[in-house]
């Protein structure tokens, strides 16, 4: 007969719910927007904390992302499987992104969100966007392709060029192979340094709460309360959209493979509240992964797949640049035919590709999108730039949870998936415990 001293060593302790991530994530976001609104100023001064909290992460995505997806590779010794599963990874990306882009279309002519919009953007608005579009069109479509290449290959980690430090990575995981004994030794090493990574990444994450905090109070503290009331339409109209898209597109490519997204959701809710504090996805690509491992996917399609869809499976992004361009069409009263708005979707599917989940960079590539597409007044953005921190928030969201559907889906296809060990990550346990032993 078991003693209870023996079924507590069976049965771990269930961390207390203070100390659970997403609790101290969700209070620190609430306690941030009070503060914001009680003292502006002082919200505006916190903003550093959300800024090194995000600095903090980002310094250890390139290293980490290198390690995961040459380790991916060049464990695999099948590279023909390695190059199957990206091709995959790639046409999965592709179809769900030309779904996000047609809906975003589609919200727009529905929703109307521009219409009787007066659009006179302001001197200090055309102003401010000064940087964006200038960026914008100094990455035209070759410049986009060719910036691919890193100048050198220490450079990709120092510019942290998510598409780059890809290049590099895909590079180096099928050379090794082909090293022998050396690149057995080169295999080895990179998997030490990816553990240092992750525990790094470990000890970062337990000071989220406190970079949600500055960001939440910055957001708030900068732009108001009443910040959307003015626009209150489109951003409202694009976080329906969002959640539309969640729920019945991807919550059916979900059901088609056997599980069900709001059990998804609930799993990755560290990374979903820790994304709407910081608007940055980045923050929680480590995690996410580990997760992803911990759902009964493999380590090779993890490595592969999450972070090429950093870059390639950009959902939120895609609803964002067309719903986007669709209300700034509305509110400068500019009209546009089937085909031009085919072309717009068209031209998104190159320029979204890149855009990592780092604040702002959806709308350098909106701007990157209009430069291309002269019929609507690039002058335009200004009118959604004040809002466009908040969108930013569910456009990084979005990007998120699509790419952890993905990664499922991919090892499903592979047949590199644990149907068992996802249902009990999905059904039972503690979500922050899972984080817990993800990060460890």
């Amino acid at each position: 007969m078991a003693t209870a001293a023996d079924q507590s060593k069976k049965t771990p302790a269930k961390t207390p719910l203070w100390r659970q991530l997403w609790l101290q994530v969700l209070v620190a976001i609430a306690a941030g927007a009070v503060l914001g609104w009680l003292n502006p100023a002082l919200g505006v001064q916190l903003k550093p904390l959300g800024d090194g909290f995000i600095s903090l992460i980002r310094m250890l995505i390139g290293p980490v992302i290198f390690c995961t997806v040459v380790h991916g590779i060049a464990s695999m010794g099948d590279l023909k499987k390695a190059g199957r599963i990206g091709l995959k990874a790639l046409l999965y990306f592709e179809v769900v992104s030309t779904f996000a882009l047609c809906i975003g279309l589609l919200a727009g002519h529905l929703l109307h969100p521009g219409v009787g919009f007066v659009a006179q953007p302001a001197a200090a608005g055309l102003k401010a966007i000064g940087g964006f579009v200038e960026k914008a069109h100094a990455d035209g479509v070759v410049q986009h392709l060719l910036n691919i290449i890193p100048t050198t290959f220490v450079d990709a980690f120092a510019k942290g060029d998510l598409l780059q430090v890809l290049l590099v990575s895909i590079l180096t995981g099928v050379a090794i192979p082909h090293a022998g004994a050396g690149g057995a030794k080169v295999l080895e090493a990179v998997e030490a340094f990816s553990d240092v990574f992750f525990r790094i990444i470990a000890i970062i994450v337990t000071v989220a709460p406190i970079g949600a905090l500055g960001a939440m109070a910055y957001t708030v503290g900068a732009f108001g309360p009443r910040a959307l009331i003015n626009l209150a339409q489109l951003v409202g109209s694009f976080y329906l959209t969002a959640v539309l898209f969640v729920l019945l597109v991807l919550g059916s490519v979900a059901r088609l493979h056997g599980f069900r997204i709001l059990k998804f959701l609930a799993y990755i809710r560290d990374e979903i509240l820790i994304v709407l504090g910081t608007a940055s996805s980045e923050t929680v690509l480590p995690s996410l992964m580990r997760k992803m491992e911990k759902a009964g996917a493999s380590e090779p399609v993890v490595g592969l797949v999450v972070p090429t869809g950093y870059s390639f499976n950009l959902d939120g992004t895609n609803i964002y640049m067309t719903l986007s361009i669709i209300f700034l069409a509305q509110a400068t009263n500019t009209p546009l035919t089937f085909a031009q708005e085919l072309t717009i979707v068209a031209i998104a599917m190159l320029t979204s590709k890149g855009a990592s989940g780092v604040t702002g960079a959806g709308f350098i590539t909106l701007a990157a999108t209009l430069a291309i597409v002269p019929q609507i007044p690039i002058a335009s953005l200004a009118m959604i730039l004040g809002v466009d921190r908040f969108m930013s928030q569910c456009r990084a969201i979005t990007n998120l949870i699509g790419n952890g559907v993905a990664t499922v889906v991919i090892a499903k296809w592979e047949g590199e998936l644990d149907t068992a060990q996802l249902k009990r990550a999905l059904d039972g346990g503690d979500p922050a415990a899972h984080t817990a032993e993800a990060t460890a």
